[in-house]
């Protein structure tokens, strides 16, 4: 009689648990550790004064309502990009860039219309730019 042996399997290391094991770890790390913010800036921002300044000519008047709409002199444009601002500035400038610009922003305007404003004005040859406050009083 003749016993028959089996083979043996051959050992096999399963490393999907250890895998587990070290993302879990790299997990909790990645969660544990506070980062420390070591470059803030402090602003402190101007006040305005609440004396006008005397203007020699009519401004032309760039109003920008809360949702970020453009009003050149009170008259709504169509869209708010930056060539149909320019369009509406060279048309009211009529070609002269020592005209007066005063830029009237709600105090909730998107800053990207603000400086949309200002670059349609720098486009147009427009330098006396000045933005409207009113008084803390």
């Amino acid at each position: 009689m003749r016993l028959r042996t089996s083979r043996r399997d051959d050992l096999e290391i399963n490393l999907a648990p250890m895998i587990d094991v070290v993302f879990l770890l790299l997990i909790f790390f990645m969660v544990t550790t506070s980062f420390n913010r070591e470059s803030e800036i402090q602003v402190n921002l101007p006040e305005a004064s609440a004396k006008p300044q005397e203007m020699k000519e009519e401004p032309i008047e760039i109003s920008i309502d809360s949702s970020g709409r453009f009003f050149v002199n009170r008259e709504v444009l169509i869209n708010t990009q930056v060539a149909t601002l320019k369009l509406a500035l060279q048309k009211v400038a009529a070609g002269r860039t020592d005209v007066p610009l005063i830029i009237s922003a709600d105090a909730v305007t998107p800053h990207q219309a603000v400086v949309t404003a200002m670059d349609a004005a720098r486009q147009v040859g427009l330098t006396q730019v000045s933005i409207a406050t009113k008084s803390a009083q």
